[in-house]
């Protein structure tokens, strides 16, 4: 996916979103008691007003905005919590600590993130030839390993002492120019056509066979040893993986700037009267970045966005 104002969903750790709905300026319940003194439900209100109120304010109003056209049910919430638990595995919950999320609020940044999806794709096309396309290029894949070097004479010194029976991994931290090297001894996993590498390197790969140790070939990182591991064709039939294909090919081609001016009519229209004067320029800041097509976040950082 492009990089995306799906950024100004990130923040929804918001907080969990959980003070939406209280009157700061009658509600002093005591949350919690200490011998230096009390904290108040106001007083946790001002913090998170003073701290993050107009991040928080902007999204709980998307939310509710696009929550009004863009139904998100539970099990949709569930799936893709499931669906990211298979990504991540072992490395979930240290994925979404680092989030400063709970599988809770988690789920809550889910259902924000698909609505937002649904909202962006709602026009965009893509054709059955472009679906079908995509699934060749997914159904197959290769566990494989490398060892990348600058220069056609070292790769080929490389071959052959592979081919002499050293070892892979302790071959490929002696030589390889890849940093990752040191920790993964070459090994890519598994990945397919479509995976985001190199697509000389790609072509090279797919073309070998099992337990061959290929000649050099050359990328734009330099040139690579590859061993292909192992090869499996997917578990799921095109049309088990149909849908899947189908939104992954829109949000590729979606604009997210269409979103931003799609959302700030809908905030238009909701006749939006902010109430507390701390907050009341709390979406002058989106708004304006709706004008423009962009966000302060992509304004601001070079980050690439996820895969």
């Amino acid at each position: 996916m492009k990089k995306t104002a799906l950024k100004f969903t990130l923040a929804v750790s918001v907080l969990a979103l959980g003070a939406c709905s209280y009157d700061s300026a009658t509600n002093d319940e005591v949350i919690a008691t200490s011998k230096v003194g009390d904290v108040t439900q106001n007083d946790l209100y001002e913090e998170m007003k003073t701290s993050s109120g107009n991040q928080a304010f902007q999204l709980l109003m998307i939310k509710k905005v696009l929550s009004v056209k863009y139904e998100v049910t539970e099990d949709e919430v569930n799936a893709q919590l499931e669906a990211d638990k298979k990504q991540y595995g072992d490395n979930f919950q240290t994925f979404i600590a680092q989030q400063r999320h709970t599988e809770s609020s988690y789920k809550k940044s889910l259902e924000l993130k698909l609505m937002y999806e649904k909202a962006l794709v709602e026009n965009v096309e893509v054709t059955e030839d472009e679906i079908k396309a995509k699934y060749e290029n997914i159904k197959n894949e290769i566990q494989a390993r490398h060892i990348v070097v600058e220069n056609e004479e070292t790769a080929k010194k490389v071959k052959a002492e592979l081919v002499s029976g050293k070892d892979f991994a302790e071959v490929a931290k002696e030589y390889s120019i890849e940093q990752a090297v040191q920790t993964t001894g070459g090994d890519l996993g598994w990945f397919n056509k479509a995976t985001n590498m190199d697509q000389q390197f790609l072509e090279g790969a797919f073309a070998l066979k099992k337990n061959v140790i290929s000649d050099p070939i050359q990328s734009s990182f330099g040139y690579h040893i590859i061993e292909v591991t192992d090869k499996r064709e997917i578990k799921e039939s095109y049309e088990d993986k149909k849908a899947e294909l189908e939104k992954q090919l829109k949000l590729a081609k979606a604009e997210p700037s269409t979103l931003l001016t799609k959302v700030a009519k809908m905030m238009k229209d909701a006749d939006i009267k902010i109430k507390d004067e701390d907050l009341k320029t709390a979406l002058d800041e989106f708004l304006a970045a709706a004008k423009t097509g962009t966000t302060t976040e992509d304004a601001d950082t070079s980050t690439e966005e996820s895969k």
